[in-house]
């Protein structure tokens, strides 16, 4: 398949032989829990994807980015699930690196080590609640001497068991009672964090996804990563760098699960020729749409010009890898289906995408009041 093709070329260009090492494991044992997937994407250089140079990564451009998690999630659903959260959290935290007036040194001294001491870093931000605020966390920090002390918990939270680093959106109040949004770095060897089981089916379940509790887990106040908000409900420059990575790479984590269920319909040429064109069509055309706004945002587009894109595209790839996925395994039929596990398997994986905040419905009034002309406000 021509553009898995590429997209795994591209994943050999920044992760030499990791594409071979995955696809000399069997796909239920790359899926698994405890498998081995996590700690073969930290061998093969994988943590510095999007790390700037003057830190030691590679520094891939977003193009580059949505095609290494495609080839590599081709082979393992899970491992992109769960490494897009680290990617997302470094192009997060490494775009802030740039604005002198951002991180303290401390911050900057850790994201110095993130490459040269190979730390996979989960993120803290989502929290399992419905019909809650995504920007608004229920994990708080109060001000006790120079730290901050935090109690909550983040469910689900991939990497839960590889961690290096958890990065963790908490709502502080200081001194006065006054609460605000922050982010805070903490150490995965520090007291008070426990994970608990909460992934419950074997769906995706090599990500690691389970819940980090903290109980009492003091960080210092220079770890601590404030944002500039003028409204709760909108996105800063922190916010926003991580959004528009998350939803880009996310997206490129089910296409790839999408792709490599039409690379085997390919293979097997099963059903009509116009039937399995537009299996390949759908999928290609999402592969297109997604490259289009990585490009995009390689030639600059920020703010809530690239949140509305990134969601515009995310929600139209939803629709389109489900409706050719459905085609694409009546046509490898019900033999294959039941000779093989990968099928259901993969099939299945790829319907996560439409669980990934925001939801459909929550970004519906946002993205209709931006496109009538007025600013995004996510809730």
């Amino acid at each position: 398949m021509r553009s898995l093709d590429a997209a795994r070329e591209t994943c050999e260009k920044y992760h030499p032989g990791l594409c071979q090492a995955l696809a000399g494991v069997p796909l239920a044992e790359r899926e698994s829990v405890g498998g081995p997937v996590i700690e073969m994407f930290r061998k093969h250089d994988g943590v510095g994807l999007l790390v700037p140079a003057e830190f030691n990564g590679s520094q891939a451009g977003a193009l580059s980015a949505v095609r290494v998690m495609r080839g590599l999630s081709s082979y393992s659903p899970s491992l992109g699930a769960a490494v897009c959260m680290h990617h997302f959290t470094a192009a997060m935290l490494y775009s802030l690196a740039a604005k002198t007036d951002r991180l303290s040194p401390a911050q900057v001294d850790m994201l110095n080590k993130v490459v040269t001491d190979g730390l996979l870093m989960a993120s803290g931000w989502s929290e399992g609640r419905t019909n809650q605020n995504i920007l608004l966390p229920s994990v708080t920090a109060v001000r006790d001497g120079e730290d901050w002390v935090l109690n909550g918990s983040k469910k689900p939270c991939s990497l839960s068991g590889s961690m290096d680093l958890l990065t963790a959106s908490v709502a502080l109040t200081d001194e006065t009672g006054q609460t605000s949004l922050a982010l805070a770095l903490v150490p995965a060897s520090s007291a008070g964090i426990s994970i608990k089981p909460f992934w419950g089916t074997p769906v995706l379940a090599g990500a690691e996804s389970d819940e980090i509790r903290l109980d009492a887990v003091r960080v210092p106040d220079e770890l601590m990563i404030r944002t500039r908000p003028d409204d709760p409900h909108r996105l800063d420059d922190l916010q926003t760098a991580g959004f528009v990575w998350f939803v880009m790479l996310i997206t490129s984590v089910y296409t790839g699960a999408a792709s490599a269920l039409a690379e085997q319909l390919l293979t097997k040429a099963k059903g009509s020729s116009t039937d399995r064109a537009a299996v390949l069509v759908g999928i290609e055309s999402a592969i297109a749409q997604l490259e289009g706004v990585a490009r995009r945002v390689d030639d600059g587009l920020s703010g809530d010009d690239a949140v509305a894109a990134v969601l515009v595209c995310r929600y139209a790839i939803q629709t389109a890898l489900a409706a050719a996925t459905d085609l694409g395994v009546e046509l490898l039929g019900g033999t294959a289906f039941m000779g093989s596990p990968d099928i259901g398997y993969l099939s299945s994986a790829l319907r996560a995408l439409a669980f990934h905040p925001p939801s459909r419905t929550s970004a519906a009034e946002p993205l209709l009041d931006y496109f009538a002309g007025g600013p995004l406000q996510l809730s």
